[in-house]
């Protein structure tokens, strides 16, 4: 502790809120136990050898460590098939390929867990210009189920409104809303009521922000297609860039074809020298998991001691890595992101400040002094600069760096008389 300058009244805090994390932090690591030696059985089982570690340049036919690469995830993840690439670029543009290329003109898309997350308004037509291509475009119909009063799916309106559906879409991760993120269990409970009601509707998941979370993902019971990003939960801060989708095998040659071209598929794309940045970093992705879970669930009680609300509660069970913290005002929101700013090991000496953001409708500010830009599985925390001024925290390469950080960001704040003890 003598590397820092920390208010003795705060570490005391700290150690008091470390102290009431035992019991969670003892169900984190059996589960990364679990998906371990989940993980190495996909590994095992798919025999990969080290020259699938290597790239290929031009066309990339025959890439091993892409097709082995695609196995590996396929394995892990329960499914048919998985189409992992490094040039999809984030979150967002991974989950507009899987939904364009599955999505026909006429076809009905309906959310199942209220508003989607801001990125996605524009591609489906709830923001943004006529003509600038979105699913409206191309004359795909959206609809939204809202949320019951506690946050949770509406499961009766889903059952009426799911007929017809093409692709009944689930949200895992919260957004920037302080609504529950939902475990796979409460997932497996809208699975269930699609495909009662509409046998032939697709079930997608986004699962940023979920893999690995729990020993179970949303393949395991029911859905048919999960997305996500490398520079989340699945690359374990190492990949680069790059985004998976993973799920029925007929369903994957369509993404194929939306990422590249029709008739050529996953059959084609180099993968330079990203292959064992995005298998060293799955393999790692449990255990790395593990520290941002345990980040975030020191962060919420943390701050519980400090007099803030924080979603989910201390103590409740976790579906993704992020927290909300209530921050209450926009100067004391903006204390919190520059303290997580200040307590990372890159670009510590810069001072976020909110900005307009492309994909976003209010202003963003952004912590996140990481080895990858935007990569939130290393800790960082966003904000929309509105109502209710919460922060979302994620994150955390390794626990001890994780809480010295967000140690550090509530140091900042009472450097700036944000907060008191």
């Amino acid at each position: 502790m003598g590397f820092f300058d920390i208010d003795p009244k705060l570490l005391s805090l700290a150690e008091k809120a470390e102290k009431a994390c035992e019991e969670d932090f003892a169900r984190i690591d059996d589960i990364a136990k679990y998906n371990g030696e989940k993980v190495l059985h996909a590994f095992i089982s798919n025999g990969v050898p080290e020259t699938a570690l290597h790239g290929t340049t031009g066309y990339g036919y025959d890439d091993l460590g892409r097709d082995m690469l695609d196995r590996v995830y396929a394995t892990a993840f329960g499914t048919e098939d998985a189409l992992v690439r490094f040039n999809m670029v984030n979150g967002t543009h991974t989950i507009s390929t899987a939904l364009f290329g599955i999505l026909r003109p006429g076809d009905r898309l309906l959310m199942c867990t209220g508003a989607p997350y801001d990125t996605l308004e524009e591609i489906v037509g709830k923001r943004g210009k006529p003509g600038d291509g979105s699913l409206l475009d191309y004359n795909v119909e959206y609809e939204e189920v809202g949320l019951l009063p506690n946050g949770m799916p509406d499961l009766v309106n889903i059952a009426k409104r799911v007929k017809g559906a093409k692709i009944a879409y689930i949200q895992r991760s919260r957004g920037y809303s302080t609504r529950p993120s939902y475990t796979v269990s409460e997932i497996e409970k809208i699975i269930k009521t699609v495909k009662e009601n509409e046998p032939n509707a697709i079930v997608m998941v986004d699962n940023c922000y979920g893999e690995f979370v729990e020993k179970q993902e949303p393949t395991d019971v029911g859905a048919d297609i999960i997305m996500g990003s490398l520079i989340k939960n699945p690359g374990g801060g190492i990949a680069s860039t790059g985004g998976y989708i993973a799920g029925r095998k007929d369903l994957i040659e369509l993404c194929a074809y939306r990422l590249t071209c029709v008739g050529m598929g996953k059959e084609i794309g180099c993968t330079l020298h990203q292959n064992r940045e995005m298998f060293l970093g799955f393999f790692l992705a449990p255990q790395t998991v593990m520290s941002a879970v345990k980040t975030s669930v020191f962060a919420c009680r943390l701050f519980e001691l400090l007099g803030y609300e924080s979603l989910p509660k201390p103590g409740e069970p976790r579906a993704d890595i992020i927290a909300s913290i209530l921050l209450k005002d926009e100067k004391t929101l903006c204390s919190f992101i520059r303290g997580i700013q200040h307590g990372a090991p890159i670009d510590s000496y810069l001072t976020p400040e909110p900005i307009e953001t492309p994909g976003y409708e209010s202003k963003i500010i952004m912590g996140a002094g990481a080895f990858t830009m935007g990569a939130s599985i290393e800790l960082s925390a966003d904000a929309p600069i509105r109502e209710p001024y919460a922060a979302w925290l994620q994150g955390g390469l390794t626990y001890p760096s994780g809480r010295m950080g967000i140690i550090l960001a509530a140091q900042n704040m009472l450097n700036e008389k944000t907060i008191t003890l």
